[in-house]
């Protein structure tokens, strides 16, 4: 239907088309800023962007009741772009107004006042109208975005960084894997009207080390535009002394003058070299990430971390220290590829003085710090389970004590983010701002708030989706749009963005994805202002240049022994020292006991760290740690240390080696596992860590007992050891000794009838009775694919203890060989205990073999 004529609408469209074409402000025409060009185009882009959400209306109803904001949902009244940027900044404008220190901001509201007339009275047919509508809306808002009091920093760090050459959210932070370009910056004046970009590192040079004289990155494009690859990895080009490296994690410090951030050359030899060795790392230095510290004034460029492992997400801490993500505690990841595994460490501002704060066996990522003085990271946690379930965020002391998770640890994974990352402490909230990321992809996805204060649900109880336009990546079908969000309230953020990177961007293997990410203003009512973007190359991890409040320092347990930049072997740290860890109720858990069930005791693996690549060798399959049926992962090899008496009341007080990893499964009277970890924990010397339960309901106050726990009267018990084959694990030494005492005889003599439980045939390493025994009658569900369902997992659930224990053909084994058979039952049923490859034949022949990594 045609619009009815009026005077007023065409003066309104010819003030409209005199904006877009050059009436824009000299604020967004001024040097470093977006130009009038780059507004227009990103102006289209909203709009399309808008068109599109709102033609996938019913995707946003599914998620209204999980958004932290409704308005930045599209809502029923919503006909066009111009209604929802209308709603939008309406709401923008009157949180500001209602802001402390907020400026007069009544002029925008008469403008916003007309604008929102105009929008009642013109038809949504008439689309040219509506599109002008539109873009002096977005003028509007962005001068109305800029005027928030929030704003009060004139300078934002930032580093120019490409997209990792392989889509896993482990590779991403390989030096092999990064592609070279980019720098360390300043965006000046960001929101006023002269912004400009400044090189922090144009004239700095390394003072000291392997690259002594050097500068780091390239301050244009153009200063290296032909350096290319040859066929083996190494860079072709003219340089100038240029170090053309790529750039990771800037991390400013509290008095806002000195930077930490990671460096790689992108040079050198690419391949992995394979070894055991705990204490040499597996690169080139040159294909390594490593740690710089400089003035922001680009003064005094010092490298801090050197050598063979990939050491990134420096962070500083209100101890004067600074935590970090490395490689040094050695070990691979287990699903299957060449991959080295990254955890927490901490050293002082110099570089000296490294600890491992974590000995996990597998990978964390981005340290940030709590209001409180902990340290917040992401840890991926997946023991005896599928290794796409638990990439969430943990909680821990400056000195790597009481790691604990925060939410989400077990929570199915369709009903939340494959990883939480980047997780940031929100000022003036008790709340946390991460990004939703995906398993198989990067660093990047949809913008989240974590309520630590929400009762965790096994589900998005303690979430909400800041940016609802985007779906989860990977587990929900989204994109890798939005990154490195730094929270200057609950409704503001910088962070980076990509519209382009929306459409049909899931799991891409090793396909790259460039992503042309740039810095932006994002509020949780929908609204996001372009701040600055580099056409050549994206953009990552933008921070505001001012001091920040220092947290509290929470005193270090005691001192532990100084480590050089080699890795130690983390068990012998501190091989004297004393942990005790105690337990105030093991009945104290989130589901149902069994009937009449009464724990006695308490057994104790240490998880052993995966010590050679899972991407070839014979532990892939040939050292049984894999069951003919498991899905996914690789269950991790472990030790049995031993177990630990559990008191009547339902106490434990118990000494436990520091610096290991380690998970707990509660027995009944029969020595039988009734409970199990799907997780680990760890002590450090000195520490004494108490439990309130068995994964207790986190979200209540503490069950008090009527008298004081009865364990906690006595010193803490010693762990006594099980019997022989257990420590570390071993299916030759442990089970297939009772088949031969008991079983063989009468199995070989009924031959064809009965099935064969001897070592011969061996095949893929693993005996005959193994493939006999396991497939049928072994162990590795726990009832539930992410909580352990009590007395339904092990022994208890298995027809072959029910076998032995009824009578089978009279035969009554003794005590310890029921236990021995009880053991393997309970502890996934493993056949080897010991990842290395030169161990394998030993444990085939029931010999002992340690591992080379605890």
């Amino acid at each position: 239907m045609r619009t009815p004529f009026s005077y007023a609408r065409l003066a309104f469209a010819i003030s409209a088309v005199a904006l877009i074409l050059g009436g824009l402000a000299p604020a967004v025409l001024a040097e470093g800023a977006p130009s009038k060009a780059d507004l227009e185009a990103e102006w289209q882009r909203r709009h399309t962007a808008l068109a599109r959400d709102i033609a996938s209306r019913k995707t946003f109803e599914k998620v209204a009741g999980e958004t932290y904001r409704p308005e930045s949902l599209i809502l029923a009244s919503d006909r066009d772009p111009g209604d929802v940027v209308l709603r939008r900044t309406a709401a923008l404008l009157d949180h500001l107004r209602a802001m402390p220190g907020s400026p007069d901001l009544g002029p925008y509201a008469k403008r916003l006042a007309d604008l929102q007339a105009a929008g009642r009275d013109i038809d949504p047919a008439d689309t040219f109208s509506r599109y002008i509508l539109f873009v002096r809306t977005m003028q509007l808002r962005r001068e109305i975005a800029f005027a928030n009091p929030l704003l009060d920093f004139d300078r934002i760090l930032f580093v120019t960084h490409h997209r990792s050459i392989f889509n896993h959210m482990c590779d991403q932070y390989y030096g092999i894997t990064a592609q070279p370009g980019g720098g360390l910056y300043i965006l000046n004046d960001p929101f006023g009207s002269e912004p400009t970009v400044e090189n922090v590192l144009a004239d700095a040079v390394v003072q000291g080390g392997r690259l002594k004289g050097k500068t780091l990155g390239t301050d244009l494009p153009a200063k290296a535009p032909s350096l290319k690859y040859d066929g083996k990895g190494h860079l072709k080009g003219d340089t100038d002394g240029v170090g053309v490296g790529s750039f990771l994690a800037p991390d400013l410090s509290w008095d806002a003058k000195t930077v930490l951030f990671a460096y790689c050359e992108c040079d050198g030899d690419p391949n992995h070299r394979w070894h055991a060795d705990p204490r040499r790392g597996h690169w080139a230095e040159e294909r390594c990430w490593h740690i710089f510290r400089v003035g922001i004034d680009g003064s005094n460029l010092v490298q801090l971390t050197d050598g063979t492992w990939n050491d990134f997400d420096p962070c500083w801490l209100p101890n004067g220290r600074a935590v970090f993500i490395s490689e040094r505690r050695g070990g691979y990841l287990r699903c299957g590829r060449v991959c080295p595994t990254y955890t927490l460490y901490d050293m002082r501002p110099d570089g000296t003085d490294m600890r491992c704060l974590s000995p996990h066996e597998t990978n964390e990522w981005h340290p940030s710090i709590t209001h409180d003085g902990r340290i917040i990271y992401t840890r991926w946690d997946y023991i005896d389970r599928h290794g796409c379930t638990a990439h969430m965020p943990w909680i821990t002391t400056l000195d790597g004590r009481d790691s604990r998770h925060v939410h989400g640890n077990f929570a199915p994974r369709q009903t939340r983010p494959d990883m939480e990352v980047d997780v940031r402490a929100i000022p003036g909230s008790s709340r946390y701002m991460a990004t939703a990321a995906p398993h198989h992809g990067q660093a990047y996805g949809s913008i989240i708030l974590i309520d630590p204060d929400m009762e965790d649900n096994d589900g998005m109880a303690p979430v909400r989706r800041v940016t609802p336009e985007v779906a989860f990546p990977e587990s929900q079908g989204g994109a890798q749009v939005y990154g490195t969000p730094w929270p200057l309230s609950e409704d503001f953020a910088l962070c980076v963005y990509d519209a382009a990177m929306q459409p049909g961007v899931g799991r891409q293997g090793r396909k790259a994805v460039r992503g042309n990410y740039a810095l932006y203003l994002v509020d949780a009512f929908g609204n996001k202002e372009l701040l600055y973007r580099n056409p050549d190359i994206a953009c990552l991890s933008p921070i505001p240049v001012r001091p920040r409040p220092r947290p509290q320092v929470m005193p270090d347990v005691g001192a532990r022994p100084q480590l050089t930049q080699a890795a130690p072997n983390l068990g012998d740290q501190a091989k004297d020292a004393d942990a005790t860890l105690a337990v105030i109720d093991v009945y104290d858990g989130q589901k149902a006991w069994p009937e009449g069930t009464r724990i006695t005791a308490l057994r104790i693996f240490q998880v052993l760290p995966m010590s050679v690549p899972s991407g070839g060798g014979q532990h892939a399959y040939e050292t049984g740690l894999r069951l003919p049926t498991a899905r996914d992962s690789v269950n991790p090899a472990r030790r049995v240390l031993g177990t630990v008496p559990v008191a009547e009341d339902g106490s434990a007080h118990f000494r436990v080696p520091p610096g290991r990893e380690l998970f707990f499964q509660a027995l009944d009277e029969r020595g039988l596992a009734v409970q199990s970890m799907r997780s680990a924990t760890y002590l450090q010397p000195g520490e004494r860590l108490v439990c309130q339960g068995c994964h207790e309901p986190k979200h209540r106050a503490p069950s008090l007992p009527e008298a004081f726990p009865r364990a906690l009267r006595r010193k803490p018990s010693s762990i006594q050891p099980e019997v022989a084959g257990s420590n570390p694990f071993s299916y030759p030494r442990l089970v297939q000794p009772v088949l031969e005492r008991h079983c063989l005889p009468c199995h070989t003599k009924n031959a064809g009838k009965a099935p064969t439980l001897a070592r011969e045939p061996i095949k893929k390493a693993w005996y005959a009775s193994y493939h006999t025994l396991a497939p049928k009658y072994g162990f590795y569900q726990y009832g539930d694919g992410y909580r352990t369902t009590p007395g339904a997992f092990g022994a208890r659930s298995s027809k072959l203890y029910d076998m032995l224990t009824k009578g089978h053909h009279e035969l009554k084994l003794p005590a310890e060989d029921l236990r021995r058979i009880t053991l393997w039952l309970d502890t996934s049923s493993l056949f080897y205990g010991v990842y290395e490859e030169h161990t394998g034949k030993a444990q085939l022949d029931g010999q002992v073999a340690h591992p080379t990594l605890e």
